[in-house]
């Protein structure tokens, strides 16, 4: 059964940072491209950030370029987020989710979310 699992996330004032975690299970790291998702209450989900594993690409969308960080340690099979100078349009429930065409295109398997509150 492949499971992924988000945490880290919390409350932090405007400016602030936190690293959030994906860590995965039932698969292998090296054969996924892992994103992150974010939802806003309201709001549709848009994408935040990825890294493939066939070539080490990492992917930002513009609103997250220079804040965030994604990275990951395929020993430990997890993929994190650094984010850095938080604002508060940040806030939403963050997903990670696993994309076995490792394209950060179509993605097969995704978390339940972690919530980030990001205060003014």
């Amino acid at each position: 059964e492949v499971q992924l699992v988000e945490s880290g996330g919390g409350l932090v004032q405007a400016g602030g940072s936190l690293r959030l975690s994906c860590a995965a299970s039932g698969i292998t790291f090296d054969d996924y491209a892992i994103g992150w998702f974010r939802q806003a209450p309201g709001k549709d989900r848009e994408g935040v950030s990825c890294i493939s594993s066939s070539d080490d690409s990492t992917y930002y969308e513009e609103y997250v370029k220079g804040r965030f960080t994604i990275s990951s340690d395929n020993a430990k099979n997890t993929v994190y987020l650094q984010m850095n100078s938080l604002k508060p349009e940040d806030t939403a429930v963050y997903y990670c989710a696993a994309d076995e065409g490792r394209l950060c295109r179509g993605y097969d398997y995704w978390g339940q979310g972690t919530q980030v509150t990001v205060s003014s």
